[in-house]
């Protein structure tokens, strides 16, 4: 469909007006300081022209700083077949528990070599408050009975352990049975298969309780426990404390529990709590911590700002001197290109890092690739004898396929690289993803506009100037 030269007119102004007030959006200060000199006082009240909020880019750690968290995992009762998942479970929690404090895009790492757990929140204020935050988080777990037999020789351990070193105590055969629980030993439901949790009343007592949820999984594992120890004491532990320690009467299916004690309403309201944000599947401890300075981040801010201009212009430069009009054109949607997504970037409160400036310069590149394989098509239109309007609408036509397919799979990648990647991988996906839409929009529609805004049929002497 061929719009008239008064659409297009009014298309393109709309765009411009947009390119205008997403720029301003961008960098406020120069709207805002040339709104002060228009505004003016009467009987008391302000007039003039409004102020563009003054909303700042969310920088990651990497370009302004933050707190980088070292804990260890104990995997002392996890069977080492499962160490794995256990670590990846735990990783997943945490991830979850420090977005509470409002941490875009915190990076989690685990080393599974160590059993380790890297934290790295950017822009942490109070390093104190997430440090005592995420050590809160609870380590739920549910341990069966032991046979007398096994209470006796752990018990039996313990008094031979008593009193001594630990560089005697490791001469001793089995010393490790001594560091048992004589009375309960772990199992296999422990806070990972936690669906919710929540503050109950017991209908008789009227004291607070915690209501809790299993999943499929854990539902399945908690009737397993129940029917095997019918008759027998179940514990529940939080944080390796004992907690309560009740008979089973019958298999309980259905994956509800209730976890009692002597809590207040409070610490029951705030048990329930911590453990919704993410029971963790294995026990941690803080072994390091460090503030990183925002010194390295501003270096590599800088040097990727000034890289990323001189490309900017550099490309700018290529587009108009190889394609002339047609590339100037190709240059101003470049531009609106670059203000629409860093307004984009602002509105939605996208985490930047090193690696989220490099989807916004790669998508970049899809955008002038897009004006490339229309401008190919259009002069193939025009060697074959078509008129310039022809070669416009067929070369925009007949590029548009490979425009398409060329964003339709890099969005793809940045759509699977999002829903399966962490930390940065998910920031560099994002701002991949974004930049590809806004570059399909700006590369084939406002080009297209530019073009079609001079209808009329170039003489050959001066065609060369237009495509």
């Amino acid at each position: 469909m061929v719009l008239s030269r008064g659409k297009i007119t009014i298309f393109i102004i709309i765009i411009f007006a947009a390119i205008f007030f997403a720029g301003s959006f961008d960098f406020p200060n120069y709207w805002n300081k040339a709104a002060e000199k228009f505004k003016f006082t009467v009987f008391g009240v302000k007039f003039g022209m409004p102020n563009f909020p003054d909303v700042p880019f969310h920088l990651g750690l990497d370009l302004q700083g933050g707190t980088h968290l070292v804990y260890q995992a104990d995997l002392s009762d996890i069977e080492e077949g499962d160490w794995g998942q256990s670590l990846q479970g735990l990783r997943d929690v945490i991830e979850r528990r420090v977005n509470l404090f409002g941490v875009a895009e915190p990076v989690v790492q685990v080393e599974d070599s160590s059993k380790r757990l890297i934290v790295e929140l950017a822009g942490i204020k109070d390093i104190k408050e997430a440090i005592r935050m995420i050590g809160q988080t609870p380590f739920l777990e549910f341990k069966e009975e032991r046979p007398s037999d096994e209470t006796q020789r752990i018990l039996d351990k313990q008094k031979e352990l008593e009193g001594k070193q630990m560089e005697e105590i490791e001469k001793i055969p089995d010393w490790q049975l001594g560091f048992e629980d004589p009375y309960f030993k772990p199992t296999k439901l422990t806070g990972k298969y936690l669906k919710k949790s929540q503050v109950e009343f017991d209908p008789q007592t009227n004291k607070p309780e915690i209501g809790i949820e299993f999943n499929d999984e854990g539902a399945q594992i908690f009737k397993e426990l129940t029917e095997k120890n019918v008759g027998k004491r179940i514990a529940i532990a939080i944080d390796n404390a004992l907690i309560s320690a009740p008979t089973v009467n019958e298999a309980i299916s259905g994956g509800k529990a209730q976890i009692t004690g002597s809590f207040t309403i409070k610490e029951a309201r705030e048990l329930s709590r911590n453990l919704n944000a993410g029971a963790l599947p294995v026990p941690i401890k803080l072994i390091s911590q460090q503030t990183v300075g925002p010194v390295l981040g501003e270096i590599s801010l800088k040097d990727s700002l000034r890289a990323g201009i001189s490309g900017f212009l550099a490309i700018l430069l290529f587009l108009i001197i190889f394609y002339r009009i047609s590339g100037f054109f190709s240059a101003i949607s470049l531009i609106g290109y670059v203000i629409f997504i860093l307004a984009i970037l602002k509105i939605v409160s996208v985490t930047l890092t090193l690696a989220g400036i490099a989807g916004v310069i790669l998508s970049m590149g899809m955008a002038v690739d897009a004006n490339i394989l229309i401008f190919s098509r259009m002069r193939e239109e025009l060697k074959q004898g078509k008129s310039y309007l022809a070669s416009i609408d067929q070369g925009f036509h007949r590029a548009w396929p490979a425009v398409r397919d060329g964003n339709f799979t890099t969005i793809l990648v940045g759509l699977i690289l999002f829903g399966f990647g962490t930390s940065f991988v998910k920031g560099f996906a994002l701002t991949l993803i974004l930049g590809n839409l806004i570059s399909i929009f700006t590369a084939v529609f406002i080009t297209r506009a530019l073009l079609n805004l001079f209808p009329k049929e170039k003489s050959k002497k001066w065609l060369w100037l237009w495509i």
